[in-house]
């Protein structure tokens, strides 16, 4: 009997977490995350936007365990599914497919991705939810959340999420209180701002439902961190000469077709990077922060979400119960040094939600253009992330005043590069938000750190991020949990 790949990679995945549960947290064990699953909603044809983030997302199918690909509408797009656009991707992701192989596994074949293209509502929103409106794309979601998989279910929505609103209306009508409630607990939401008026009638319904949104005007959202320009600092990794050089020009079929920049930058991809693998990104705690950004659950004010800037038409009304919204971090980047120190910490900071995307631009932008990269290289002609290694493990507990070692003398690289290490404590994302600071260069393996007092037992993140120095700098981290204890 032959198993359909797409139903091998979730056995695969619970049997590597067995053997990584079963191995010994001693450092010397590289621990194999579970692919997330992965609906992706997309309003591509609207602008060209969705399509360059289809194009990244290919360069991680074999990271991220993608289980549907639906093309839906908008209040940009309000009636014109597009399907044959996210085709047209995965027709270009097969001529790469073979050399993708050369540098990682797990890269699934075209025919399987072509597969779980569907077709979601082809009207605008809440038009299209009620009896009788099940869509392919709707009916597709219920197939997956029935499935026996104890993962939850992540539904990106890139325009409207109607599509996602019928599948819960129809559960809703057709299951049993306990069952509706068992399979809304499997979802996960991000959607991109609201595009369409099915955003706020879920939330509003389904008031247990794990959401990450921004609602409001597109002034007011986290995921236009990816495309902002911030003064003052380096912003060429998203100019339109860097997309040509490294994404567009000679890096094969993908990176042919990554369309040019219309009114923003992969507006979509923010609500999937928290699921790439990088040791940073713990996609059920968007409080921690990762490359996707950092969310707080909270009831946001409607003042803060811009309810008069762009939203295409959408009503900006006042939440009614908590979300995961937009958070605020403090950001000081650390600076190259000419002599002497390699890299020490900048004295230039930012202060925004938007920074909770922006400070890890640099390092996904490359990771991107390595994977490009991959696409047309052979494996020894192209760079490959390294693997950062503990000496202890990734909780340890302290009391007040004493002073804790954090040790990654361990790390290597699999192209046998330099290693660059850069640790930080990461106030916002632990519940102690005082500054801790390190003892000696930041950007050695191995560091010291003081516990400060505290009354009862808080918690403080601390993360490595090691880099490589290879062509492009390649980064992965490790996170650092310390909960501190009174004397």
């Amino acid at each position: 009997m032959t198993i359909p790949s797409r139903c091998l990679r979730p056995l695969l995945g619970a049997l590597l977490l067995s053997l990584v549960l079963n191995s010994a947290v001693d450092g010397s064990e590289i621990a194999l995350p579970r692919a997330h699953r992965l609906l992706v909603l997309t309003d591509v044809e609207n602008e060209p936007d969705d399509t360059q983030s289809l194009v990244r997302l290919m360069l991680y199918s074999n990271v991220i365990d993608l289980q549907g690909l639906v093309a839906t509408t908008s209040v940009h797009m309000k009636d014109r599914p597009s399907p044959q656009s996210i085709r047209r991707v995965i027709d270009a992701y097969d001529r790469v497919r073979d050399n993708l192989l050369l540098h990682e596994t797990g890269f699934p074949e075209a025919a399987a991705l072509q597969a779980l293209v569907k077709v979601g509502a082809g009207s605008y929103g809440m038009q299209a939810v009620g009896p009788d409106q099940v869509s392919e794309g709707a009916a597709w979601i219920i197939r997956l959340l029935d499935e026996p998989d104890d993962r939850p279910l992540w539904v990106t929505a890139w325009g409207g999420p109607n599509t996602l609103a019928q599948a819960l209306y129809q559960l809703r009508a057709t299951r049993s209180e306990a069952e509706l409630k068992r399979l809304v607990a499997k979802l996960r939401v991000y959607t991109i701002s609201d595009q369409d008026d099915s955003g706020p009638w879920i939330r509003q319904n389904f008031p247990d439902l794990f959401y990450i949104v921004s609602p409001g005007g597109y002034g007011a959202a986290t995921w236009t961190g990816i495309m902002h320009v911030e003064p003052g600092f380096d912003n060429t990794n998203i100019s339109n000469r860097w997309l040509a050089e490294h994404i567009q020009q000679g890096h094969g079929p993908l990176g042919a077709i990554y369309p040019d920049v219309a009114y923003g930058m992969e507006g979509d991809t923010p609500s999937f990077l928290a699921l790439i693998p990088n040791g940073l990104s713990v996609p059920e705690h968007p409080e921690w922060g990762g490359w996707g950004g950092r969310y707080e659950l909270a009831i946001p004010a409607l003042a803060t979400m811009d309810p008069t800037g762009f939203t295409g038409g959408v009503p900006v009304d006042p939440e009614t119960r908590p979300i995961w919204t937009n958070a605020v971090d403090e950001v000081v980047p650390p600076v190259a040094g000419e002599y002497g120190r390699a890299r020490r910490a900048g004295e230039k900071a930012v202060t925004s939600f938007r920074a909770t995307i922006w400070r890890w631009r640099e390092d996904f932008q490359a990771d991107f253009a390595a994977r490009l990269d991959w696409t047309i290289r052979p494996r020894a002609e192209a760079n490959h992330p390294p693997v950062p290694v503990l000496a202890h493990p990734e909780a340890v507990t302290v009391k007040s005043g004493q002073r804790f070692v954090l040790d990654a003398a361990g790390s290597t690289d699999p192209d046998g590069d330099n290693l660059s290490f850069w640790w930080f404590h990461y106030p916002e994302a632990g519940t102690y938000r005082g500054k801790i600071a390190l003892q000696g260069a930041e950007n050695i393996w191995r560091i010291g750190f003081v516990a400060p007092k505290v009354a009862q037992p808080e918690t403080a993140h601390f993360i490595l991020r090691l880099t490589d120095k290879g062509t492009p700098a390649l980064t992965r981290y490790k996170r650092v949990i310390v909960t501190i204890v009174p004397e």
